[in-house]
């Protein structure tokens, strides 16, 4: 194998020619946008859209949660736990089906998404892109999710 055929049998392995390298640290900078907003609410951004997902469906069984959030048990459940000990959430079994825990906001729960409001406008403002690039990166990010979950 000549020189120039053994660097080409080893494109594939540069960082620069990675997908998974941009959207790992995109994704790992745009959390990190989201701390300075969250700190002073006392939440991380794991129990922030924990939060989102209980605000559009109170009630969501924890595997429904974690399918929603691309989580498994073992990191959603200290997080749920977590929340339930501050007083934002309740656990509860189904009657119809003491195996399903469902999650329920609390009246503190409930009362935490007027402070929460405003974070999507202040995050947004960090990231310079505009509409049409947002929903096209938001689609596209989709379609890679959806491709992933059938695997």
């Amino acid at each position: 194998m000549n020189k120039k055929t053994e660097n080409n049998k080893y494109e594939q392995l540069k960082l620069k020619n990675q997908l998974c390298f941009p959207l790992y640290a995109a994704s790992r900078q745009i959390v990190n946008l989201y701390t300075p907003v969250l700190k002073p609410l006392g939440i991380t951004y794991t129990q922030y859209i924990v939060f989102m997902v209980l605000w559009e469906q109170d009630g969501i069984t924890m595997s429904e949660l974690g399918a929603k959030l691309y989580l498994n048990n073992g990191t959603l459940t200290p997080l749920i736990k977590k929340m339930e000990q501050d007083g934002f959430i309740s656990r509860k079994r189904d009657p119809n089906d003491e195996r399903i825990v469902r999650l329920y906001l609390t009246e503190k729960g409930l009362s935490f998404r007027e402070k929460a409001v405003d974070i999507p406008y202040q995050v947004g403002a960090c990231v310079n892109i505009g509409k049409t690039e947002a929903d096209a990166l938001y689609k596209l990010l989709y379609s890679i999710l959806d491709a992933s979950k059938n695997k």
